[in-house]
């Protein structure tokens, strides 16, 4: 079983920034096309970002676009979202999640995930 667990997370101003980490158990991270989503209350979790098991493809949700940057470490089981710009749209609770295919957009493709790990951005 694959397991996924998220840190970094908190409590930032507008304007400034925050990296998120993914880290995976149970196999290679590498096996896994990732993803990131977001879900604020009341709303629907939305795609963030997505990366390829090499990290050659990534892709971005619209609203990211230029802000945000998917990596991943594939030695160290860890897959990495850097958030500049920060926005209060931005405020969610952030979930990684595993793939066994390509990229992939929706919530519903992924195969794994994470318990999430809260994201507030202040005015």
């Amino acid at each position: 079983q694959v397991h996924l667990v998220e840190s970094g997370g908190g409590l930032v101003q507008a304007g400034g920034s925050l990296r998120l980490s993914c880290t995976t158990s149970g196999r290679t991270q590498g096996s896994y096309t990732m993803g990131w989503f977001r879900q604020a209350p009341g709303k629907e979790r939305d795609f963030v970002a997505t990366i390829s098991r090499s990290g050659e493809n990534t892709g971005y949700a619209n609203s990211v676009k230029g802000r945000f940057t998917i990596s991943r470490d594939n030695a160290k089981n860890t897959v990495y979202l850097q958030m500049n710009s920060l926005k209060p749209e931005d405020t969610a609770v952030y979930y990684c999640a595993a793939r066994i295919s390509g990229v992939a957009f929706t919530p519903a493709a992924y195969n794994y995930w994470g318990q999430g790990t809260q994201v507030t951005v202040s005015s």
